[in-house]
């Protein structure tokens, strides 16, 4: 794949989009469900970038390798639970944005699972997600270079 603009030597630009990352990270979801989305969410928009750094800190934050594998697959997997179901259901419904926007049906399951404010910082991460993957695939960011960092002990 050819190299276009590299958002690496422009990333003094993307600095409010890092603090926004940074802040998301820091709410009270927990870290595997938020990886669990990010991953979701960056398959769905095909970016390789994003899918090769989400399924590492996944990963790296103690997810199974199964869960990873079988995520595009969710609805039919066993190992999911109630509360990922629902965050992936509202990550797959934000994302994919159509003509009558999200379903009620949706927004009551997921707010079954989630506070108000869960729920908002869910969808922010979402959006949040949804930007750099497609920055990412814009300008054919390549993947397989991206290492996590150390976790605290």
């Amino acid at each position: 794949m050819s190299k276009r603009l590299s958002i690496m030597k422009h990333f003094p630009s993307l600095k409010p989009l890092l603090d926004f990352s940074a802040a998301m990270h820091q709410y009270s979801l927990e870290r595997p469900l938020v990886e669990l989305v990010l991953m979701r969410v960056s398959q769905i928009n095909g970016c390789a970038y994003c899918m090769d750094m989400h399924s590492k800190d996944a990963r790296a934050a103690g997810e199974t390798e199964q869960r990873l594998y079988v995520l595009a697959g969710w609805r039919e997997a066993s190992f999911y639970s109630e509360r990922e179901r629902a965050a992936l259901a509202w990550a797959e419904a934000v994302t994919r944005l159509g003509e009558h926007g999200v379903s009620d049906d949706v927004y009551d399951h997921t707010r079954a699972a989630f506070s108000e404010e869960e729920l908002l910082n869910l969808t922010m991460v979402i959006g949040m997600i949804n930007t750099w993957n497609r920055i990412n695939v814009a300008f054919q960011t390549p993947a397989g270079s991206y290492q996590p960092a150390k976790q605290a002990a």
